[in-house]
């Protein structure tokens, strides 16, 4: 007891950064696990296919530059209608990053290994002053 009231500081301190170490994961749990950068770069080197999982007036409103519209109902039914080949990337982009992360999983039940979501969204999207389409 003693060592803890003496090195009081010190133990605030190695909470602290353990906490900090810890948030990117805890941020990371509510949305998708793809920067927007990184999309990009799947998307070019790739050949990544962008899907655009919000309902038909989100993308009707808009949406990324080349994104296919698949709403998520419609995900475990029509995606492998759309996207043939399982051994390309699928990326797929919602407005806020959570209805892209239950697509990222259906995709993979369906055996879609390279599937990923968006991290923040078509939201996170504009914040990069990426393209942007209205149908």
């Amino acid at each position: 007891m003693d060592f803890i009231i003496a090195n009081w500081a010190l133990i605030l301190v190695a909470l602290t950064s353990g906490g900090l170490l810890l948030w990117p994961a805890i941020k990371g749990a509510s949305g998708g696990d793809l920067s927007v950068s990184a999309a990009v770069q799947m998307i070019n080197r790739e050949k990544a296919q962008l899907i655009d999982v919000g309902d038909t007036a989100e993308f009707a409103a808009g949406h990324p530059a080349g994104a296919r519209h698949l709403p998520l109902a419609d995900v475990q039914a029509k995606l492998p209608e759309l996207v043939k080949n399982k051994t390309l990337p699928v990326v797929f982009v919602c407005r806020s990053g959570t209805r892209s992360r239950r697509a990222q999983t259906i995709a993979r039940q369906l055996g879609y290994e390279k599937a990923q979501a968006i991290a923040g969204g078509f939201n996170a999207w504009q914040e990069a002053s990426l393209p942007v389409e209205k149908a």
